[in-house]
């Protein structure tokens, strides 16, 4: 893919600005930033275009829309990247509307896939078929944000609108999951790649808000109520209750997603909330609604960690930061300490081994200076002289890591680079 002028000429400005002021970080600035476009956006066969995560060649419809989401601010005066970004969002609304249980795609009906033979419904343009509720609410991010930034509305198609009707009916279906269709088994797998109860996941609860099967690694929902795919899915409807009033005139379902939102808001805050002994009330990250809760983060976003960036709470928000202080702490059975690093990692990858993306999330999460200068000092450690980010790595010995190529963890750091700059924080 050619890079678009308004992204060259961005890239240069940060490597010129960390050269300056953080040389560390400064060899990693502009392909990092760049990494995106430069590797993993291609022109598809139908015109439209394609975003790979990096080393697997599918589409996920979280991934990609992270992937893009620091470059839908440079859009405005640059046609090229416009059409670019407009492609992946009319992509997105496709594949949506071909199957909204789906989490990620082949870039045509090719019948690719994970390599598994899953029991769920096949479809030849599906690369697997793992239910993550936040994988509808990245499509609905990535329109939203381009909307409010160009001003451009032409991405509203008649698919788009298909989409949110889509995602309006998905989550409104998975408020009592005994009402679902959705069922998946994987048969030669660890237990984390297959839902446990013939294929329809652990009984839960109805509360209001809407079942997830997968969590954003992939890996299967313990509890069926995932609380940050949730505190997503409020934002995400919001988005489209805004969209569907001023640009589609569609005041039906505006109000279907307005009134869905607080339906899952109220859902998180009644259900979602524990009183824990040490930190006072924290969010849970899963619950069954039976008064079952798994306390615990996953470096992947959406997490908990992540809300202020996504956008349902502040970040000065009393339980919010209660359930920082928990995250952050050897109280979380996925935070890590080693002697160059220490943050949260995942179930998903090596015990012990911590993510860039967990913390990048922390710096961008962070209004304390020298919370946000250890964890650039972190990550210029522990990229372990690639001068790329990667998915998980040893915190003591970086050169151990999983997922050279992971287009998201590079974006994601970039658009941590990016902010500091723009807020001249090394004036």
């Amino acid at each position: 893919m050619t890079i678009p002028e308004a992204l060259k000429n961005r890239a240069k400005k940060l490597e010129a600005y960390y050269q300056a002021h953080y040389s560390a970080l400064a060899p990693l600035a502009a392909q990092c930033f760049l990494n995106t476009m430069e590797t993993t956006v291609k022109q598809a066969e139908d015109g439209g275009c394609f975003v790979i995560t990096g080393d697997i060649p599918a589409m996920w419809l979280r991934d990609s829309a992270a992937q893009v989401r620091p470059y839908v601010k440079y859009a405005g005066e640059d046609g090229q990247l416009q059409e670019i970004l407009e492609g992946i969002i009319a992509r997105q609304a496709k594949m949506v509307c071909v199957d909204p249980y789906a989490n990620a795609f082949n870039e045509s009906a090719n019948g690719a896939g994970a390599g598994y033979e899953d029991e769920t419904l096949e479809n030849a343009h599906v690369w697997e078929r793992k239910y993550e509720v936040d994988s509808l609410c990245a499509p609905l991010y990535l329109g939203y944000y381009y909307w409010k930034e160009t001003g451009i509305d032409r991405i509203f198609t008649e698919e788009f609108h298909e989409m949110l009707r889509e995602i309006v009916h998905t989550f409104t279906v998975e408020q009592d999951h005994r009402n679902s269709p959705y069922f998946f088994r994987r048969y030669n797998c660890v237990k984390t790649d297959t839902l446990p109860c013939k294929g329809k996941g652990r009984p839960v609860n109805v509360t209001g808000m809407t079942w997830s099967g997968f969590r954003p690694s992939d890996d299967t929902c313990c509890f069926g109520y995932l609380i940050p795919s949730n505190m997503m899915a409020v934002k995400a409807l919001g988005f489209g209750a805004e969209i569907c009033r001023e640009c589609y005139g569609d005041e039906a379902l505006a109000k279907e997603c307005g009134e869905l939102a607080e339906e899952i808001r109220d859902g998180i805050e009644t259900y979602g909330v524990v009183e824990h002994p040490k930190y006072g009330k924290i969010y849970a990250y899963e619950t069954d609604g039976f008064g079952n809760h798994i306390l615990m983060d996953d470096a992947n976003s959406p997490s908990l960690l992540a809300m202020p960036y996504l956008g349902y709470c502040d970040k000065n928000d009393a339980v919010y930061r209660n359930t920082r202080r928990f995250l952050l702490s050897e109280d979380n059975p996925y935070y890590y300490e080693g002697s160059l690093a220490k943050g949260m990692g995942s179930p998903h990858t090596p015990a012990g081994f911590v993510w860039h993306i967990g913390i990048t999330m922390q710096a961008l999460t962070s209004d304390d200076r020298e919370e946000i200068l250890q964890c650039l000092d972190m990550l210029a450690k522990t990229h372990a002289g690639t001068n790329y980010m990667h998915e998980s790595f040893d915190p003591s010995a970086p050169e151990e890591f999983t997922r050279p190529w992971f287009a998201w963890a590079n974006t994601l750091f970039a658009e941590l680079l990016d902010r500091l700059m723009e807020e001249g924080f090394f004036a």
